[in-house]
């Protein structure tokens, strides 16, 4: 009976204890400052700052500076205004219990601290396979994992949304980290985190249920057809429009034949002898255009006139026939 007295009273007593400690999380590389009710001191007592029960921090004595242990000079600061510990850059290893002593005779509990020390969460690896699919739906199984542990579900998707194919708790927690999966939409999201960092995952689950469409011959045959029209029509124009560039080309380099002289005396139609053909002269045209003053309303003007220009005979040529003027012809 004594001794089941005394293991209660022992465990009442720590579970107290245990009601008083404060958890404190802290990104690796970070500062941490731990506060206490400030002591009064005298000659007679000490204040101690001490981690996992056995180790000594610092302390502060009546009337004297703070003192820190050779462990801590160059990375914790105590200050004797208030009695809080500063820690700096604090690291995985200074992960435990900080706690806050009065000692007169005996030591006293007035502070105690658990401080975890926690590296940034890594992103979680999201897998989705398809297990079966239909013309209106799919079946998926969803996969978030890390280093430490993973969830597993199933999920359907139809044409409007998803939803959970089987009901179960998609939260796993493990070392001071979680694991949650959630569903909103047609989106899945894995959410890694622990106290001081968190990580999101996400995926879009109807896009794993949609099938890759393969052309029919009936239209690979269509496109076929049309780039060889597309092909003919082209081939059609260029030749087309290179054949009349060629014709426009010929047009051009055409030599029209020089009217022949009619010598004095000589109808159009008779054609000249051997010896006068070679000493013919050359038949001039010009074109003689009217005063441009104001015409006479009763006698109409010809538009153009064409007159023939002679060179001087030879001395012993006969002029036969004698050319009108231009004025005896109007």
């Amino acid at each position: 009976m004594t001794r089941g007295v005394v293991l209660l009273a022992l465990f009442l007593l720590y579970i107290i204890e245990l009601q008083g400690l404060k958890h404190v999380y802290r990104l690796h590389g970070q500062d941490l400052l731990l506060d206490v009710n400030k002591p009064q001191l005298d000659p007679k007592t000490d204040f101690h700052w001490k981690f996992n029960s056995t180790y000594y921090v610092g302390k502060i004595s009546y009337g004297k500076d703070p003192i820190l242990d050779d462990n801590y000079e160059r990375r914790a600061k105590l200050y004797i205004q208030n009695y809080s510990l500063l820690l700096m850059n604090i690291q995985r290893n200074d992960s435990g219990d900080y706690i806050a002593i009065v000692v007169k005779g005996t030591e006293k509990r007035i502070a105690e601290y658990k401080v975890i020390v926690q590296d940034p969460v890594t992103p979680a690896e999201l897998t989705v396979q398809a297990v079966s699919k239909s013309s209106d739906s799919c079946n998926l199984t969803v996969t978030c994992s890390t280093v430490d542990f993973n969830i597993s579900s199933s999920f359907r998707c139809d044409g409007k949304n998803c939803s959970q194919a089987e009901e179960k708790d998609l939260n796993a927690t493990k070392m001071f980290s979680s694991l949650i999966v959630y569903l909103q939409q047609d989106t899945i999201y894995c959410n890694h985190s622990n106290k001081v960092s968190w990580n999101q995952t996400m995926k879009v689950l109807k896009s794993y249920c949609e099938t890759k469409t393969v052309a029919s011959l009936a239209t690979i045959i269509t496109a076929s057809v049309c780039v060889s029209l597309l092909t003919v029509f082209i081939t059609f124009g260029t030749w087309k429009l290179l054949k009349y560039k060629g014709r426009r080309g010929n047009q051009e380099n055409t030599i029209y034949a020089v009217p022949e002289e009619i010598t004095p005396g000589q109808t159009q139609n008779q054609t000249p002898s051997r010896h006068e053909s070679c000493n013919s002269p050359t038949s001039t045209y010009a074109l003689v255009a009217f005063h441009t003053g104001q015409k006479s309303e009763n006698i109409p003007q010809p538009e153009t006139v064409y007159a023939q220009v002679d060179r001087a005979a030879k001395p012993n040529s006969t002029v036969q026939q004698q050319t009108p003027r231009p004025e005896e012809n109007q």
